[in-house]
């Protein structure tokens, strides 16, 4: 951590401009975790699934979420390893990989492949880029850019399906995916070139290795990175794109020539889409590209560093602690939450993540560096925060996905899009209450900050809990919204904070990534739980309701006063679910109080900001 001096310096323009572009990129990356819900329908008809086979989609999103979660703690780990911008460019090229397989995907299996590399992509953002926020400012002024980042992570999460409907409107669903394509190619470039133009310095931090290795070994990759590409390289890569190309998405005009369609007939029959020339070809190129980059004095790509990188980080310990998570996840997303926590099958997968985690643990006493290393989160604010963020998670997903619910329910049931801008009035107080946090922890203890913060949280989520039928024509339905929205904005920079205060600068992208990993299987289990809570009060009160032919006049098979009842279940079903949310809520709240309580966040007297901020 910095050391207190007289003054403090100003974060270098290129610095600042580089924390902004990885921050942008976290939100498009969020954006993404949502963006196939209006998609999903044209998605599965483009492998061949018709609507109707809805629930075989159900990789489409759960690989996405494996790939975001699972593979968290191993991407925070290198980022801590191997740099912070090394991190952010690669994470950005492989969403880019992901997104231009998910584009050309002709079955399940491909589509899942790109969908998991978008999420391993789109996760690693995050860790990297609050360990960068930790880089460049010391503990006292952390806060601020922290809550913004998370701030923007959540935003991009709703306006995902926004993104959806825009696309869309104008062209098929692949062109979303093209779009992602474009992004985070141009994201990944903007950031490398921001950070070259920051010069290393502080504390043993380059341009191009912030919070990593030293700056002599930045200074050589830097020199490295501007001798001419590999040749050889380069036209390996194109060849592997070129007829990978051709193999997800073969032109009908070379599939019906005499000559040329000769290169698509499988070498046995019955053999796949890879078992024909051009298949071959690409293969052979591929794993050519990957021998040259194992070889060659300056590769393409360094694989040999990321291998150096993926071994010190303990990719076996990562691999245990993935097997957990994973199972989690697979658990609450195969469930049919009208029914059931979890499903039959998802007893397995929790079966699984015990397995996992019992062999993590063992592996953590055991390994000499383990992924986690020994005490890295033994101070209570660290592995509070952990916690602490878990019950955040929980209770936010009920605003981000019951609010438009509720809407859709009452004053707009034919509007998606309306019943979409009603959580507007929450995600515009979301980034304020974050700013507004980071000021505060500058004072106020992380601990009663992120209190604060849930406790508003849950006083709107028990105001939401009273709407009625009528409630959202009012204008007194933003003052919930607004309240809830500022108070989940408060608790986001505190309990970021608190973990980074308290942890070594060595540790800060592991420490991030658990922190996230803690939010998102916490939306997970809440949703899930939530949801099935809701449904069986919705059932009770259906239940109740009296056979139509008591309620509608004779001959008819429905009326607006059975429709009103029909729907007044739905209004309990919802309220509910918010009611449920309060409760995770003040359990964060008195969590905070306790675990995150001694954090210093706070600083006494100036602290001396290094070359890198």
């Amino acid at each position: 951590m910095s050391q207190p001096t007289s003054a403090p310096e100003r974060v270098p323009a290129g610095a600042r401009l580089m924390l902004g572009l990885a921050a942008g990129a976290v939100a498009f990356a969020a954006a993404d975790t949502y963006v196939v819900v209006l998609a999903l329908v044209d998605m599965m008809q483009g492998i061949g699934l018709s609507p109707e086979q809805l629930q075989r989609a159900a990789p489409i999103i759960s690989g996405f979420l494996l790939g975001y979660v699972a593979m968290l703690p191993l991407i925070g780990r290198i980022a801590d390893l191997r740099g912070r911008v090394p991190v952010l460019t690669a994470s950005l090229v492989v969403f880019a990989l992901g997104s231009i397989i998910t584009a050309a995907a002709y079955d399940m299996p491909t589509m899942v492949t790109g969908r998991f590399l978008q999420g391993v992509g789109g996760g690693g953002l995050v860790p990297a880029t609050l360990a960068l926020v930790a880089d460049l400012y010391p503990p006292e002024r952390r806060a601020v850019p922290l809550g913004l980042v998370s701030a923007v992570q959540e935003i991009g999460s709703v306006l995902g399906p926004l993104l959806g409907a825009v696309v869309l409107a104008v062209a098929d669903w692949r062109a979303i995916f093209l779009l992602n394509l474009a992004v985070g190619l141009v994201l990944a470039a903007a950031i490398a070139a921001a950070a070259r133009s920051v010069a290393p310095g502080g504390r043993g931090t380059g341009a191009d290795d912030v919070g990593g290795r030293g700056a002599s070994a930045a200074s050589h990759e830097t020199h490295v990175r501007r001798r001419p590409p590999d040749v050889l390289g380069v036209l390996l890569l194109l060849v592997a794109l070129v007829a990978g190309g051709l193999v997800f998405q073969p032109p009908t005009q070379l599939l019906t020539d005499l000559t040329w369609g000769q290169l698509f007939i499988p070498f046995v029959e019955g053999g796949g889409r890879w078992l024909t020339p051009v298949g071959a070809v690409a293969v052979a190129a591929v794993v050519l590209l990957v021998v040259r980059c194992l070889t060659a004095p300056r590769p393409l790509v360094d694989l040999r560093a990321w291998g150096r990188s993926l071994r010190e980080a303990d990719v076996v310990g990562a691999t245990y602690l993935a097997v957990a998570l994973g199972g989690v996840i697979l658990a609450f997303a195969t469930a049919d939450p009208k029914i059931e926590v979890f499903s039959d099958q998802g007893w397995w997968y929790l079966l699984g993540a015990v397995v996992g985690a019992v062999a993590f643990a063992v592996h953590l006493r055991r390994a000499e560096s383990p992924l986690l290393p020994r005490g890295a989160l033994a101070a209570r604010p660290a592995w509070g925060s952990v916690v602490v963020s878990f019950f955040v998670g929980a209770a936010l997903i009920a605003a981000l996905i019951d609010v438009p619910l509720f809407a859709r329910t009452t004053v707009y049931p034919d509007s998606q899009l309306m019943a979409a801008l009603v959580l507007v009035r929450f995600l515009a107080a979301l980034p304020v209450g974050a700013v507004v946090g980071g000021y505060l922890t500058r004072v106020l203890p992380a601990s009663v900050v992120t209190a604060i913060g849930m406790l508003m949280a849950a006083a709107g989520f028990l105001a939401m809990s009273r709407w009625d039928i009528d409630s959202l024509e009012s204008w007194t339905a933003t003052i919930p919204l607004v309240v809830g929205g500022l108070g989940f904005g408060l608790a986001l920079a505190p309990v970021n904070a608190a973990v980074l205060a308290v942890t070594a600068d060595a540790v800060h992208g592991l420490a991030s990534a658990m922190v996230v990993v803690a939010r998102m299987v916490g939306m997970l289990v809440g949703i899930s739980a939530l949801t099935t809570i809701g449904l069986r009060r919705y059932y009770a009160e259906q239940a109740a309701v009296p056979p139509v032919q008591d309620v509608c006049p004779a001959g008819t098979t429905r009326c607006a006063e059975y429709s009103d009842l029909l729907k007044a279940a739905g209004i309990a079903q919802e309220q509910t679910v918010f009611l449920g949310a309060a409760g995770c809520a003040v359990v964060a709240a008195v969590l905070a109080l306790w675990l995150l309580r001694g954090a210093p966040t706070r600083g006494t007297s100036p602290l001396r900001v290094n070359a890198m901020g």
